[in-house]
């Protein structure tokens, strides 16, 4: 029998006891001689060893809490490791250069944005304000009203703008650059925001309100007469008649009496003022006591307006230079603007009627229609009335009139567009809105903003073109309009000259401005004395920026010469339309939301009375 030996090797097991105790002895101390020649494995030597004695653990006192040292040492080790490794990560991160992600620059569109607005600064009369920015410029014409001896009532006329090259102030196209101003911030008041202009634009706005509110009897509910304008421009009696036409002076220098002229039957120009104060209150909605003010104003103005009827410029020296052709379509634009600004459903009443709008043009078309000006607003009424069915569709009794507008201004729309011959263009591409007469960029600035506008108002009502007859064109169509005119303004044209003074390298340097033309030297020139400035070959000594010429010629011709104002002078009203123009295409134009939908209606009441509540549950 063989059994399985321990120590290795077999083990044979005889059965038979025939050995000797001697014998078995010397085989036991055989076999241990044998199981010891070779070394003992750890199990082995357990068997024969028993169990070793265990290494005494240690232990460290916490005071609180009793740990194994062993645990103890790799816990601190490690918080030591970790505060080593976040310490040198913090210090490579504050040592090693950051690259900050800067936003986009401002495209062109809000470059110019910015030194456009800059022209109302170098425009504003009076006491000027601490930031105006405008070194050139100062206090001037502190006694505007106070000196009048017509007999005007009103005695406070400081302030305000100069219309344009001159020192004159013309309320009736000062009040539309006012209204305009007043519609690009209640549409884009967050492109304005985003360009860091809009506080810029408010206070010019104000600028123009707060002085218009000293034209009359602001406090009172029925006026018999208005101011329509300070100074004069009539040049016909020569050097014995100093004026702000035949004297070449600074503002700040003029010593000649300013004849004030009133009005008391001027229905376009108190709807046109009317409609700058009701706009602006919605621009300042949220300084409430000044905002009731305006629109006290405006109400004011409005039934002056409607009472008096007659127009402004007949007999007077307004008409050489802004003459109004009627007042009708001043009744439909500010009539909307006072139901924007009220609500009250009167004044939408008269805006809409069909008659009212018969008489302002709106189904007779002509030359000029569709060309939003300083003397017809009927364009952007109808506009504004469109924006209406668009965004809250008042139904019944408005719904047929205003579908009617909304047809004339797609209409409108379509002869912008270079496939149709409504209007010409010269060979760089601008748009001939006034037939080849001079000064054409107050009239295409214009149109570009209504373009942009209008493809806004499109797209926020989910509406991706109209039809011009049978072919449909999508609102990039409007844009392109828009993009290719105010390109042209900034340089893109055969000249490669940018209408827009300090925009590009190359822009007029002679405009007709009498504060630029003559240097801030200390010295006061007569009325006469500021001639040699006047007929200077030289550049202006001071650069009036953002001041957008009169233009060039039908044939994209301009002559950068002082004393030809229908290339060089800029005006108030044409300013205002091109930097309506810009903020509308300045900015991210794939966001979603390019307008403001909402604030135009802030006053605006329900249309439809609100539902009753639904009847309580039925109870068995």
């Amino acid at each position: 029998m063989y059994g399985r030996d321990p120590w290795g090797g077999p083990l044979e097991i005889n059965n038979a006891d025939s050995a000797t105790d001697d014998d078995r002895s010397r085989n036991l101390n055989d076999f241990d001689k044998a199981a010891l020649s070779r070394p003992l494995d750890e199990t082995q030597q357990s068997w024969l060893l028993g169990p070793g004695e265990q290494k005494k653990k240690k232990y460290v006192d916490l005071g609180c809490i009793i740990v194994s040292r062993k645990i103890f040492v790799w816990t601190v080790g490690l918080i030591l490791a970790a505060g080593f490794i976040a310490g040198f990560v913090t210090l490579i991160v504050k040592t090693v250069p950051r690259h900050h992600k800067h936003p986009p620059p401002p495209d062109n569109y809000t470059i110019a944005l910015g030194k456009a607005l800059r022209f109302f600064n170098a425009q504003k009369s009076g006491r000027l304000p601490k930031h105006n920015n405008v070194s050139w410029r100062g206090n001037s014409c502190l006694n505007d009203g106070k000196g009048d001896k017509s007999g005007a009532v009103l005695k406070d006329l400081v302030g305000g703008y100069y219309d344009a090259g001159d020192a004159i102030k013309f309320h009736f196209p000062k009040a539309f650059a006012m209204t305009m101003l007043s519609w690009s911030v209640i549409e884009y008041s967050a492109k304005y925001e985003a360009a860091g202009e809009l506080n810029h634009v408010k206070e010019i706005i104000k600028w123009g309100t707060d002085y218009f509110l000293k034209t009359f009897n602001s406090t009172a509910d029925s006026i018999s007469q208005i101011v329509a304008q300070v100074g004069k421009g009539d040049t016909s009696g020569g050097e014995s008649d100093p004026n702000d036409h035949s004297c070449w002076m600074r503002p700040e220098d003029i010593d000649y009496e300013r004849p004030v002229t009133e009005c008391s039957s001027c229905s376009d120009l108190a709807a046109e003022m009317a409609a700058a104060l009701a706009s602006a209150s919605i621009v300042f909605k949220d300084n409430k006591a000044y905002s009731k003010k305006l629109v006290h104003g405006a109400a004011t103005l409005w039934k002056f307006a409607r009472d008096q009827r007659g127009s402004y410029s007949t007999g007077a020296d307004a008409a050489t230079f802004y003459n109004s052709s009627m007042y009708w379509d001043e009744f439909v634009w500010g009539g909307t603007w006072m139901y924007y600004a009220t609500g009250n459903q009167s004044y939408l009443y008269l805006a809409s009627h069909p008659t009212l709008a018969k008489h302002a043009g709106a189904f007779w078309g002509g030359p000029d229609y569709g060309v939003l000006s300083w003397d017809n607003k009927l364009t952007g009424a109808q506009v504004l009335l469109t924006r209406l069915r668009l965004f809250l569709s008042p139904g019944y009794p408005y719904e047929q009139i205003l579908q009617t507008f909304h047809n004339q201004t797609s209409i409108i729309m379509c002869s912008y567009l270079p496939y149709f011959s409504s209007f010409n263009r010269t060979k760089g591409g601008l748009i001939q809105l006034n037939h080849g007469r001079p000064q054409p960029l107050q009239y295409v600035v214009n149109a570009a903003f209504l373009a942009t506008l209008y493809s806004d108002y499109l797209d926020a009502a989910d509406t991706p073109g109209w039809y011009c007859g049978p072919n449909f064109y999508s609102t990039n169509e409007l844009r392109k309009f828009a993009q290719t005119q105010i390109d042209y303004i900034l340089g893109d044209n055969p000249r490669k000259m940018s209408y827009l003074v300090g925009y590009g390298k190359k822009y007029p340097k002679q405009v007709h401005h009498r504060g630029a033309s003559i240097p801030k030297n200390r010295v006061k020139y007569s009325c006469t004395g500021g001639y040699k400035y006047r007929d200077a070959k030289k550049p202006n000594p001071n650069t009036i920026i953002g001041a957008m010429v009169a233009g060039p010629d039908k044939h994209d011709g301009f002559h950068d010469v002082r004393t030809n104002y229908n290339y060089t002078e800029p005006t108030l009203a044409g300013n205002a339309g091109l930097v309506a123009a810009l903020v509308a295409l300045s900015g991210d134009q794939t966001a979603a939301t390019k307008i403001d939908k909402n604030t135009i209606f802030s006053a605006v009441p329900p249309m439809f009375p609100t539902p009753p509540p639904p009847p309580a549950p039925w109870k068995p």
